[in-house]
């Protein structure tokens, strides 16, 4: 018996010292951030020439998108982007479809990070994908999405994906709610056919505001499926995801998920509490049978 009351007595204080390990940790690791942070330097910034100063994407996180909006999809349907929103996130690409190089790009890297996630268009989230050039048709959206969905090699997604086009107003407005800043330029023949543009896709939420901008054309599996599960407020995914969602965050300075070291070590806290007062309660419960099964004897035998 006096071994076992040395063992729970060791277990408090064991128990007793993760608990501030798990309070002092997070705070002396937001303290080391701030610290870092403050110690950074920031380098001048080369100006861009010419007309390439008025392209760019500036995060307007937050900002809810014109839902009012109509475009025209791939099957000729007009319709409002609201159609797409209300129950499940999606993923927003501004492009333009006859783009020689940078478009195909960024929806090649879309594709194939998608490819890589369980998610799947349709069923847990959308894929809008607009045009910027009010002069492209239906039939090359819908080429376009033909594409890309044999490419993805999941057609019976294709009521998830959504290539439009549509007016210059239209275009103009949700390119502006956007940040999605371009200009054209001559294409090979001197005429002003293309598009000086930036590359990103958007991660916008179901009731449409923008929540996450992924920048470039290559873009990483595992902040996609994260950044569909935070904007969705973990309605897709697994519980796997859920914890993960909490363990990473979205950082709009790298566009990337960056592990949150203080939420790990209060998770493993959290376990390691958990197993400690797992292992007490066995104890003490064995300790109990063990003492009253002794006076039960004591009394029989009296």
């Amino acid at each position: 018996m006096q071994y076992a009351v040395t063992i729970r007595r060791t277990l408090r204080g064991a128990a007793l010292g993760a608990a501030a390990i798990c309070l002092l940790t997070p705070a002396a690791w937001l303290a080391a951030q701030v610290s870092g942070y403050g110690d950074k330097q920031i380098g001048p910034v080369n100006a861009m020439p010419g007309v390439l100063g008025k392209v760019g994407i500036a995060q307007n996180l937050n900002t809810q998108l014109p839902l009012g909006l109509a475009f025209t999809d791939d099957e000729g349907r007009q319709l409002q982007l609201s159609s797409y929103f209300g129950k499940k996130p999606a993923i927003l690409a501004l492009v333009y479809y006859q783009c020689p190089m940078l478009c195909s790009e960024e929806l090649d890297g879309l594709t194939g990070a998608l490819e890589m996630v369980d998610e799947r268009p349709g069923r847990d989230f959308n894929v809008i994908v607009v045009s910027i050039d009010p002069t492209e048709t239906t039939a090359m959206a819908a080429a376009k999405k033909k594409f890309y969905l044999k490419r993805y090699g999941y057609p019976e997604t294709a009521n998830g994906w959504h290539f439009m086009t549509g007016t210059q107003p239209s275009i103009d407005a949700l390119a502006n709610a956007v940040g999605f800043r371009y200009v054209k330029i001559p294409g090979p023949d001197g005429k002003l056919t293309q598009f000086a543009h930036a590359s990103s896709i958007e991660i916008v939420t179901p009731e449409g505001k923008l929540a996450q901008y992924y920048m470039g054309v290559e873009y990483s599996p595992k902040d996609l499926r994260l950044g569909l599960a935070e904007a969705s407020a973990h309605r897709i995914g697994s519980p796997v995801d859920n914890i993960l969602t909490y363990c990473y965050h979205y950082d709009p300075g790298t566009n990337r998920h960056s592990l949150i070291v203080a939420r790990v070590v209060q998770l493993g806290c959290l376990i390691t509490l958990m197993s400690l007062g797992g292992f007490m309660f066995v104890m003490f419960r064995r300790d109990y049978r063990q003492e009253h099964g002794q006076d039960t004897g004591k009394k029989v035998n009296g």
